[in-house]
């Protein structure tokens, strides 16, 4: 059974930093698509960053705009994790933060779309005070 947990969430002030982390089990996503999508109250559920490994030595990401240059996304393939190191949070970085996976994608394509992704978490809070 696939399953994605996800943790480090939590409670901090605006210009702080938080870690994500995604553990992955049942299967190996060494070289699939994954990403962490957010959802607001009120709000749809978007895409902040995804990553995919193209089997040597290259990593490709996709970001958000709102969060170019403040988050990063890694991977550690030997552990089935992947990561988002959150930096300089706002309140507006406030969501339920996802991990996914998606498979059947080769080569550097990046899903962007929640249904391009076959694979959940059940969320973790993030909440930014000012």
């Amino acid at each position: 059974q696939v399953q994605l947990e996800e943790s480090g969430g939590g409670l901090v002030q605006a210009g702080e930093s938080l870690r994500l982390s995604c553990a992955a089990s049942g299967r190996s996503f060494s070289t699939s698509p994954m990403g962490w999508f957010r959802q607001a109250p009120g709000k749809e559920q978007e895409v902040v960053a995804a990553i995919i490994w193209n089997g040597g030595s290259t990593y490709y990401t996709y970001y958000l705009d709102a969060v170019k240059a403040r988050f990063i996304i890694s991977k550690d393939n030997a552990k089935n994790m992947v990561y988002l190191q959150m930096n300089n949070l706002q309140p507006e970085d406030t969501s339920v933060y996802y991990c996914a996976a998606a498979t059947g994608y080769s080569g550097t394509y990046l899903p962007k779309r929640r249904v391009e992704y076959h694979y959940w978490g059940r969320g973790t809070q993030v909440t930014v005070s000012s």
